[in-house]
């Protein structure tokens, strides 16, 4: 079944109205024609069938999906070179993100324009079109490193930054409780965290967490970190399909 993302504002008298991008992906890309139907997700959750009109859609029943992890995750990464973040939020959406905080940390070279941002939001889209998700993962305006731990600190949520080789440090799948309803995890530029920023992190209320014994490309860290929290939270996921 095609999937389309929408906004919630789209929805007017029980209709979707389309924009003329998404009327052409429906008609041209996706080669859809009046009559036919697809799948409609407004990006919190809210999702529905809905049959292809004359620039609009006409909403049908509801779905409901289970594809959300029981933890909301706020990926603060500290922007690679390149296109890196592009790979970090498609692969980040698909594993269950719930939001990127991108952030300038003293070793970051990036400083990504009004139209990367943007990009960033379309891949994040795209990608929970294509996975199913029931929302779409908020990407917020870059901030300092500073601002970022501030804002973390000012809230109920648990906040873990990922070190390489720091002494003493946990791995992360030890330090994760399944009661846990919201947490933030920051992972580190091309070249790593300074000491002065995982001293302020720890002091902000960050617990340093270890990813393993090997050194992780700025791409890989916050991907093999949300695998390892997607599956500490989907573990019993077996056990209820049976």
């Amino acid at each position: 079944m095609q999937r389309l993302a929408i906004a919630p504002t789209q929805i007017q008298d029980g209709q979707i109205l389309l924009t003329e991008a998404q009327f052409h992906y429906l008609g041209r890309v996706l080669r859809l024609q009046t009559g036919d139907r697809f799948m409609a997700l407004d990006g919190r959750g809210g999702a529905w069938m809905a049959t292809l009109g004359q620039k609009t859609a006409e909403l049908g029943e509801v779905i409901c999906f289970d594809t959300e992890l029981s933890v909301r995750v706020t990926l603060m990464v500290a922007m690679p070179k390149g296109s890196g973040f592009e790979e970090i939020v498609r692969q980040g959406t698909e594993l269950g993100v719930t939001g990127f905080q991108p952030v300038a940390s003293d070793r970051t070279l990036l400083k990504p324009s009004a139209n990367k941002l943007q990009r960033w939001r379309r891949i994040a889209a795209e990608a929970a079109e294509q996975c199913e998700r029931a929302i779409i993962p908020t990407i917020c305006d870059p901030v300092s490193f500073t601002q970022a731990l501030q804002t973390v600190a000012e809230t109920q949520v648990q906040g873990y930054i990922a070190t390489a080789r720091f002494e003493g440090v946990s791995p992360l799948l030890t330090v994760l409780s399944p009661e846990s309803q919201a947490i933030a995890l920051a992972t580190g530029p091309e070249g790593g965290w300074t000491a002065a920023e995982i001293q302020a992190a720890i002091a902000s209320g960050f617990v340093p967490v270890s990813l393993g014994k090997r050194i992780l490309r700025a791409v890989t860290a916050p991907i093999a970190a949300m695998g390892a929290i997607a599956a500490y939270f989907e573990r019993d996921l077996s056990r209820k399909v049976k």
